[in-house]
């Protein structure tokens, strides 16, 4: 049987990477999702198998129809603006989880059992450390997403304190390993401080990080499986761990990338709330009308759009899909420029232009579509901000310089679509508003589209 329950944990495992490399790619990540869905399945019987597992299927099938029922009937609900808030609440299960397990193996140690190993303990320690941290972490950013949780929270000396709680952790960590038998009380201690620093890291972390910061919490999901799997000797939760684990850090390093930002600079700086000093700004901000902006995009011979998070909170990309096809139809060369970190989730653009029904060939990314702007006669943006900011470019005093921006501004003509005058995240003012072939078309991202519609339709 244990030969079974392994060749079955690696065939789920061959599965879960099949899955991995189809979801790589928009077109394929429909059925990288079904093999992946089917590898868990597959994993998740053979478990039951397993000679360790206890015979209680009554209470594990009905944590399957629970667990399973609660996240089908979510999903169904789910609105694709709402996606990031999903990942983030999953994130947080699957960290809980781990963190559950690594509790269970900390509260039934015993050193004079056969088998015991100290080394065993102290990886569930360490898995259930990373677990609650992602638990809470993952919490308050789906409370920062779903609007439950308004603004950052920065409070004085917050990463001395951060510093001096995980500390501790790990102390405990070390000393509940080293025991011979639970301690209760320190074990105890040792969550809720792990639960306490998975709150006080995330809070201050604005909405436009989380990109990132939902990528890391993937990883440590991924990373506390893992560990737990090795102190269970559990094949499969070490695979799929490692796996996930892998495939978050690197997505955690793109998105920090993307930002020319470190980790470190997302999780512990002030980011976006001490303005440098804007650079002298030439020029004015040059308002038009929407059915203006539309009539001169449908005499143009090609159009680039740049979505942005204004695009989602409007929930206005089946109007953008609408005025794609229109423009096509007028033999309009379309294309959609995406940011990395656009949104409030790796892939949150792409996802909303696939949901709308956007061809993918015609989405492209930064290194795609960069050289073809100045080649563009308009570009829309809608609702971006701090991704196509020329002074990311020239102003090495500007918190955003070296950032990777999309070049909008070397097209022809620029048209902005926001809803006021504010600055971006990173707090200062966007060059781009202020040039000579931009034009600020202000309001709603979902009626000034359906205005540009509406304006088109009677040319």
């Amino acid at each position: 049987m244990s030969f079974i329950v392994e060749a079955g944990y690696f065939i789920a495992a061959i599965t879960f990477i099949f899955a991995l490399k189809r979801m790589s790619h928009p077109s394929t990540a429909r059925s990288g999702i079904n093999w992946a869905g089917m590898a868990m399945l597959f994993a998740t019987i053979i478990t039951i198998f397993h000679p360790a597992v206890s015979k209680h299927y009554l209470l594990m099938f009905l944590a399957i129809a629970l667990g399973g029922g609660w996240a089908l009937r979510s999903a169904k609900k789910v609105a694709m603006t709402d996606m990031p808030q999903m990942i983030a609440i999953y994130n947080g299960v699957g960290g809980g989880s781990a963190a559950l397990i690594g509790a269970i193996a900390l509260l039934q140690i015993d050193a004079t059992a056969t088998g015991y190993s100290s080394s065993i303990v102290w990886l569930a320690a360490v898995g259930a450390l990373i677990g609650a941290i992602s638990f809470t972490g993952s919490i308050i950013a789906w409370a920062k997403l779903d609007g439950r949780l308004k603004g950052t929270i920065r409070f004085k000396n917050r990463n001395a304190i951060n510093g001096f709680i995980i500390g501790f952790a790990l102390v405990f960590t070390l000393i509940i390993a080293g025991d011979a038998t639970p301690n209760y009380g320190l074990i105890a201690l040792f969550f809720i401080m792990t639960l306490v620093f998975g709150v006080l890291i995330t809070i201050p972390i604005g909405g436009a990080d989380m990109p990132v910061v939902i990528s890391l919490f993937n990883a440590l999901t991924g990373l506390a499986v893992a560990f737990e799997g090795i102190a269970l000797d559990n094949g499969g939760l070490i695979i799929a761990g490692t796996v996930v684990g892998a495939a978050g850090t690197l997505l955690t390093q793109l998105m920090a990338k993307a930002m020319n930002r470190s980790l470190a600079n997302v999780l512990f700086s002030n980011f976006g709330e001490q303005q440098s000093e804007n650079s002298e700004i030439e020029g004015s901000m040059k308002p038009m009308d929407s059915s203006d902006a539309a009539i001169s995009m449908s005499f143009a011979e090609s159009v680039i759009i740049v979505p942005g998070y204004g695009l989602a909170v409007a929930q206005a990309q089946h109007k953008v899909a609408e005025l794609t096809k229109l423009l096509q139809d007028r033999d309009i060369d379309v294309k959609f420029a995406i940011h990395p970190v656009a949104g409030r989730m790796p892939g949150h653009m792409n996802v909303l232009l696939a949901e709308a029904g956007i061809p993918y060939d015609l989405i492209f990314d930064l290194d795609e579509i960069n050289e073809e702007f100045e080649k563009t006669d308009a570009v829309l943006v809608i609702g971006a901000n701090d991704v196509v900011n020329p002074v990311a470019r020239t102003d090495k005093s500007s918190p955003i310089y070296g950032m990777p921006i999309l070049n909008a501004d070397q097209a022809k003509q620029v048209f902005v679509v926001k809803r006021g005058q504010g600055a971006g995240f990173s707090g200062i003012e966007n060059h781009l508003f202020y040039l000579d072939n931009t034009n600020m078309v202000y309001g709603d991202a979902q009626k000034v589209v359906s205005d540009m519609i509406a304006a088109i339709k009677t040319l």
